[in-house]
């Protein structure tokens, strides 16, 4: 895919005020440490993740959707009324119809003709929504488009933990499916795309490249669809090693099309944000794709794995850090369970 007419208005953030620490959680796992005999700093050792944070109780994820939105079309200094599409476009969601969509573009006032709808792509959804809003920028059909989404991961971090400890059945072996869950953070994050001819910013989003490898569509998944409200009530199974690995393979097939979709070089990319899942995850892939990790921004260890809105979260704080230089080749390295890759280009 490639654009011609599409520029990166504007991104915001919006994190819970609730911090969790990974000592913390052991903590509350007592009763498993104790029985397997595991080591205090297992947690953090394992995924590099120190620290993570949670909505209060009860938060809808279009509440703070809302919050994000509202900050970003400020942010944009368009008129709410120019913008054409809005996509929401985490896992979590206020419930299962109509969409969640649907109370963000109430909480916004955003136009009747503006389209809305949902979209769910595990941690992909953000980048998802993105194409599909430069998509209809680039055909003339919406001047903007807004990308929204919100995780919350308490319920879904305390319903793991409740299920470790009361099932005396569990060894080291069988808890490994469960380590991913315990690394979910809560976040939210709303970005503006515009039509090149009403920009303020210049920059602008190139093209990229996607990879559908499904047949591990089954290393990472969850209950029923269930995945409401403050957080996903079902518990998640994860194959981390596998995902991992199949995961850094799946980029490192799709990356030489993103270079050529967008006709750059590997030495050509000057900074990068990946998806946040753990320390090893974010060394390998790197290391795959021959990139120096000292161009990366990382939020990881901060805010643990956010979902769809790890990435883009990463990038609204790696802009506010300074990460990023006028002219700059940037990369966003997106990959998700299914397995799904998709990257996208921009030029700042």
């Amino acid at each position: 895919m490639r654009y011609q007419n599409v520029c990166f208005e504007a991104i915001s953030a919006t994190l819970p005020e609730e911090i969790v620490t990974s000592s913390e959680l052991e903590a509350r796992l007592a009763p498993l440490y104790q029985r397997l005999r595991l080591p205090e700093g297992r947690l953090e050792l394992m995924t590099g993740i120190r620290q993570r944070r949670f909505w209060a109780p009860g938060t809808l994820p279009s509440s703070k959707s809302i919050e994000s939105g509202q900050k970003a079309i400020a942010a944009a200094g368009i008129d709410r009324s120019q913008i054409g599409a809005l996509v929401h476009g985490s896992v979590c969601r206020d419930h299962l119809e109509p969409a969640t969509a649907c109370r963000v573009h109430h909480g916004l006032g955003l136009a009747r003709r503006c389209q809305i709808y949902d979209v769910s792509n595990a941690c992909l959804g953000l980048l998802n929504g993105m194409v599909q809003v430069a998509n209809m920028i680039e055909l003339g059909q919406i001047e903007a488009g807004l990308v929204v989404g919100s995780e919350g991961s308490r319920q879904l971090v305390e319903a793991t933990i409740e299920q470790l400890n009361s099932d005396a059945s569990l060894s080291r072996e069988a808890i490994k499916s469960s380590v991913a869950s315990l690394t979910i953070g809560s976040g939210s994050c709303a970005i503006v795309l515009t039509h090149r001819r009403i920009s303020q910013t210049g920059h602008v989003l190139l093209g990229g490249a996607s990879d559908a490898n499904t047949v591990h569509h089954r290393l990472c998944h969850s209950g029923a669809d269930e995945a409401v409200a403050d957080g996903m009530h079902p518990l998640m199974q994860t194959d981390s090693e596998a995902l991992m690995r199949e995961g850094i393979k799946t980029g490192g097939q799709a990356f030489p099309r993103f270079l050529d979709a967008v006709a750059w070089s590997r030495e050509q990319i000057d900074k990068t944000f990946c998806h946040q899942v753990g320390s090893t995850h974010r060394k390998l892939m790197l290391a795959e794709l021959g990139i120096d990790p000292a161009k990366d921004f990382a939020t990881l260890e901060t805010l643990g794995n956010t979902g769809s809105v790890a990435l883009p979260i990463s990038l609204a704080q790696g802009i506010e850090a300074g990460h990023l230089d006028s002219g700059d080749h940037v990369a966003l390295l997106g990959i998700g369970s299914g397995i799904n890759c998709l990257m996208l280009a921009l030029r700042w």
